[in-house]
């Protein structure tokens, strides 16, 4: 069947995406993923497959950098040891890989990547601005960076996700992560939304929005590495997840804080950006690339 212009404008714009956000080499690694032989860690209808296969995860992943931002620990070692200015595409990529795997991969291969970052976590250490120091070993800091990721992704489901959670399985996506961020080395995941929420407010005494971290937050929302052409759609994301950030999170970042414009006009723009990835995508690389974001 030859193809219609949408469908060369779908590609196109699919091949984009997937370009950004799982690199030059995603076409093999996702063949492999796919290809490789054996159990998984969660079934094809898991909660977890379900969130980070979806659209959704373009806006929880830059909110989920932003909150993480918030702890002077955790920003240290971003800020000292991630290279994200340098090379923002090859973290976002090598973020990607990580997630698809542990989601979607064969179990081996979770195990061999699992053991892969622990070993890379070995090597980040440092001492922070204000004199502490850090390792992304701590297991305390681990939980930190997972608890944010994890509340961000669901946030972003719920208001921009294919198919919304229930309760039950909001609990299970959460308990389907901590098997995951236990295996890299958190003491204790939360197993339920309840018991995320919990973790998230023992941590607010810790959290502060230091110069690196507003430094990060404006390199994020304001100075993407990204050509003028793209810069409008990543606006809407970088609004949508500015939208989601709690409002106790906007000042320490220097966030604004919109109420009326973030419901009505970020909440529009976000369902219509996130159903054009999810239009151009194909389910297989929804699954592979939204997981990264």
């Amino acid at each position: 069947m030859t193809p219609t212009p949408l469908d060369l404008v779908r590609d196109q714009l699919a091949q984009q995406l997937f370009h950004r956000v799982a690199g030059p080499e995603g076409p093999a690694r996702r063949q492999r993923i796919i290809d490789a032989p054996g159990p998984r860690w969660f079934d094809d209808d898991s909660p977890i497959r379900r969130v980070h296969g979806d659209a959704s995860m373009f806006v929880g992943g830059l909110r989920a950098l932003l909150l993480q931002s918030l702890h002077p620990l955790a920003m240290a070692g971003v800020a000292g040891h991630s290279g994200y200015k340098g090379d923002p595409w090859g973290r976002l990529q090598r973020t990607s890989h990580f997630l698809a795997v542990t989601t979607f991969g064969s179990a081996d291969d979770a195990d061999a990547m699992i053991a892969r970052i622990r070993s890379i976590h070995e090597n980040v250490r440092g001492v922070a601005p204000d004199g502490r120091p850090y390792a992304a070993s701590d297991p305390h800091l681990l939980k930190w960076v997972h608890i944010a990721e994890v509340d961000s992704f669901l946030a972003a489901h719920s208001a921009y996700g294919a198919e919304p959670l229930d309760q039950a399985d909001r609990d299970t996506y959460v308990a389907e992560t901590g098997r995951v961020a236990e295996a890299l080395g958190v003491i204790d995941a939360p197993r339920t939304e309840a018991g995320l929420r919990a973790e998230l407010d023992a941590y607010r005494p810790e959290l502060t929005g230091t110069r690196e971290a507003r430094s990060a937050a404006r390199f994020m929302l304001l100075n993407p590495p990204l050509p003028l052409a793209a810069r409008a759609g990543y606006g809407f994301i970088a609004a949508a997840a500015v939208g989601l950030m709690p409002r106790w999170t906007r000042w320490p970042l220097r966030l604004p804080y919109l109420p009326v414009t973030e419901a009505v006009a970020v909440r529009a723009a976000g369902r219509l950006l996130t159903g054009t990835i999810r239009w151009a995508m194909r389910p297989s690389d929804t699954a592979l690339d939204g997981a990264g974001a």
